[in-house]
């Protein structure tokens, strides 16, 4: 396991030949040499793969139980300078009796044997013809290969601080599977040696119960089963192998494949450890019962460049299309019904809404548009207010009122230039002080215009605000911070742009279609400061606090994973390696972080506004934190840590 929590496994399907244990025992030492070569800690095998799952009645015979004690003694000395754990599934007798079970060994060294718990004696399964069921045995000792080794279906493994648990095939499929056991009492990973036949939709609902275990239990699950080799005479089997992470499939390999596999991925024990820390449920489930954890030592293997796992870039968007739709139009459901609750509950038939011809104004007035037909109220009830000031530019006062008119709502123009040069004169600012209060003026203005409105008209309103800008403090306080209703609080700026351009491709028609695609290519700006003298915007927003991608990355690491700054530059130069250098991302991190803290205040003193996402900023909800809290922890680390010691 490196510094950052990564620990490398494994599940490898070898080919087989059913009862011949040498020839078995050779090609599962060929394959723990591969999975050695490539960086793995731990490797699995599947079920019974000494000597085949589809023996049948001769796994009864002394000829086939000694040669596969005699292969299991070899496949340990042949593997024994490897800098790897193997966890390998043999028949074992233990009295009189024959278990089904996993054996875990390392460096020569054999460290326990865990039975299986459920023998399925169903359908097209014999088990218990031939099996003893291993349920309730602890704290037992049973001699295999030549060593006296722990046996029981309490052992838990701890191989260089990592620590995990082990299960067989059906036990995944019991109403209560032991690794719900084994993850309350300590296992971060569970290793499942399966020999599990294929069947018509059969594999679509072993993915769910892999993937499904692996988020009940907040674990890493890595499932490795029988392939090809295995008897067909009344079964075929796949060779499946998944390696599953909090609820997420970080691996899989190749059903049906003639060849051997061996797939490898790095699980995130460090993210499981904040995830169970967090998650109070978890914590309740922890028993007082005592499990036999076996700790082991073992040498450093080799160390591979990059993670044996995908790092997402866009942690906040769908990569797949089709469920990106289905992302969008969920977000979509829910600010639309946050906001229609909101409306009926304080009898408000009118909406304001501040209209800049920007992403996040436009978002919320597709949703207050969506909102109104949903409560079947006249569109007209929307109030958009366009306010023109010292940084509109044409192109975006021309992609706001051709908005709103596409839409069918009510439109008015408010210019602020006025009433902020009045303001100026009050306040003794000269107009050509470019400084804070030159632009904070412009968007208080427009909030105590949006709020007289609403005042007026007996109308809500809707705050536009993202929650990348919020994590930023990229809002002025009691302006663009305040509203009656912040609908999108809590939706991050890369997915503001899918959301947009959802709407843009299935809900509008070709003139409004037109308009949201070009607001999508117009720079993201304030427009606080005057254009440019060819009259383009001079303010952009990414090159004065960074890229949103990069921001929405590290906003997601850091609250939602728990990553603490090193890791997040590690995952990030994993995730941006070739779009972004390290120095660029070392500072944009900085910045981040900075503001991040420092920015608190106005997220303390938030509107009310839905959660959409995983991560959330209200300060009644998701994110506590004092508004005077230091980041010199953080920033600390930042400046200690380089990304080329994991």
């Amino acid at each position: 396991m490196d510094r950052f929590g990564f620990l490398k496994v494994a599940a490898a399907i070898p080919h087989l030949r059913v009862g011949d244990c040498d020839y078995n025992a050779g090609r599962m030492t060929a394959l723990a040499e591969e999975a050695a070569q490539r960086g793995a800690e731990i490797v699995v095998f599947p079920e019974l793969s000494l000597t085949g799952y589809t023996c049948g009645d001769l796994l009864l015979q002394p000829t086939l139980l000694d040669a596969a004690e005699e292969a299991l003694e070899e496949l340990v000395r042949a593997t024994r300078k490897l800098p790897l754990t193997l966890i390998a599934g043999a028949p074992l007798c233990h009295g009189e009796t024959l278990y089904n079970c996993a054996v875990v060994f390392t460096q020569g060294r054999i460290l326990g044997a865990v039975p299986k718990s459920y023998i399925p004696g169903y359908a097209e399964f014999y088990e218990p013809r031939w099996f003893a069921s291993g349920a309730g045995i602890a704290g037992e000792q049973i001699a295999v290969a030549g060593q006296e080794a722990d046996f029981g279906t309490d052992l838990t493994f701890a191989v260089n601080g990592a620590e995990f648990g082990i299960e067989l095939c059906e036990d995944l499929w019991a109403a209560v599977p032991p690794s719900s056991h084994l993850a309350q009492n300590g296992a971060r990973v569970i290793f499942n040696l399966s020999a599990s036949p294929e069947g018509v939709g059969k594999h679509d609902y072993l993915r769910q119960l892999v993937i499904g275990q692996s988020a009940r239990t907040l674990s890493a699950y890595v499932y490795c089963s029988a392939g090809f080799g295995e008897s067909s005479t009344d079964l075929v089997f796949a060779g499946n192998a998944l390696i599953a992470e909090n609820g997420q499939l970080l691996r899989e390999g190749r059903r049906f494949s003639t060849d051997e596999q061996v797939v490898v991925a790095d699980v995130d024990l460090e993210r499981l450890a904040f995830e169970r820390r967090r998650n109070t449920s978890f914590r309740m489930c922890e028993t007082d019962s005592e499990n036999t954890v076996i700790e082991m030592e073992q040498p450093e293997g080799l160390r591979t460049e990059h993670l044996d796992r995908w790092i997402d870039p866009a942690p906040f968007v769908p990569h797949d299309e089709s469920r990106r739709a289905e992302r969008c139009e969920e977000v979509f459901r829910i600010q639309s019904h946050g906001l229609a609750r909101r409306m009926a509950h304080t009898r408000a038939a009118k909406a304001v809404i501040g209209i800049s011809g920007g992403l996040d104004s436009t978002l919320a007035l597709l949703v207050a548009v969506r909102t109104f037909d949903l409560l079947k109220l006249d569109r007209k009830g929307i109030l958009g207010i366009t306010m023109p000031g010292f940084g509109t530019t044409d192109r975006t006062y021309r992609n706001a009122l051709q908005l709103m008119q596409g839409l069918g709502i009510t439109v008015r123009e408010i210019p602020i230039r006025e009433a902020c040069l009045q303001h100026f004169r009050d306040i003794g600012l000269d107009p050509a002080d470019r400084s804070a209060a030159y632009e904070n003026a412009q968007a208080r203005e427009r909030t105590q215009i949006l709020m007289d409105i609403a005042n007026m008209e007996g109308g809500l309103v809707v705050g536009t605000g993202d929650l990348s800008e919020l994590a930023l403090g990229w809002a002025t306080y009691n302006g663009d911070q305040m509203s009656m209703y912040g609908v999108n609080a809590s939706v991050p700026k890369t997915l503001v742009r899918h959301l947009v351009r959802w709407v843009a491709d299935t809900e509008s028609d070709e003139a409004t279609r037109r308009t949201l695609l070009d607001i999508l290519d117009t720079p993201v700006s304030p427009e606080l400061l005057p254009a440019e003298a060819d009259g383009s915007i001079a303010q952009k927003t990414e090159d004065l606090v960074g890229p949103y991608e990069l921001h929405d990355f590290f906003l997601y690491h850091l609250l939602r994973t728990g990553s603490g700054p090193a890791k997040t530059l590690f995952l990030a130069g994993e995730a941006f390696g070739g779009r972004y250098d390290e120095t660029t991302i070392r500072k944009w991190l900085g910045v981040f972080i900075r503001r991040f803290f420092a920015q608190q205040f106005k997220r303390s003193a938030m509107p009310d506004g839905p959660k959409v996402g995983s991560v959330a900023l209200s300060p009644r909800g998701d994110w506590r934190m004092p508004s005077d809290a230091t980041a010199a922890a953080w920033l600390r680390e930042l400046d200690e840590c380089k990304t080329n010691e994991r």
